[in-house]
């Protein structure tokens, strides 16, 4: 299976990411998800996110969810990027694509790596408040 992980301070390039896709004959299912800072934050208006990570840990981390995304489901490739630093409301913030034969497997892997890696990887976030 394919990885790729970034953790960058750059905005996420969307159109460069889907550009640089590739999969092979056999693969049925393409599933990313792209997540945006919302204007709240548990209720709270907000102009920005700033998120914080532990670098090599975050890596770690990563590299078991791949691990055991492999041992799951049948994929071909996994590619994501996590935003670091001051994120402004409607920005991406994370992007995730996984590549399967089927989408049942594909949207399945992308909802678990989403959901495990808000519980076990090392990324912070801070709100902001809005400016006036």
């Amino acid at each position: 299976m394919l990885r790729q992980l970034a953790i960058t301070a750059e905005p996420i390039d969307e159109a460069g990411l889907l550009a640089r896709r590739k999969l092979s004959s056999g693969m049925g299912a393409v599933v990313y998800f792209l997540g945006v800072v919302r204007g709240t934050d548990a209720d709270v208006a907000i102009g920005a996110l700033e998120y914080e990570a532990f670098g090599r840990m975050v890596e770690h981390q990563f590299n078991l969810l791949f691990d055991e995304l492999e041992k799951r489901w049948s994929l071909e490739s996994v590619r994501l990027v996590h935003r670091v630093g001051v994120v402004k409301v409607n920005e991406a913030s994370l992007w995730v694509e996984v590549i399967a034969p089927h989408r049942q497997e594909a949207f399945a892997a992308c909802q678990w790596l989403i959901d495990e890696m808000k519980r076990v990887v090392p990324i912070w976030k801070k709100p902001l408040k809005r400016e006036t």
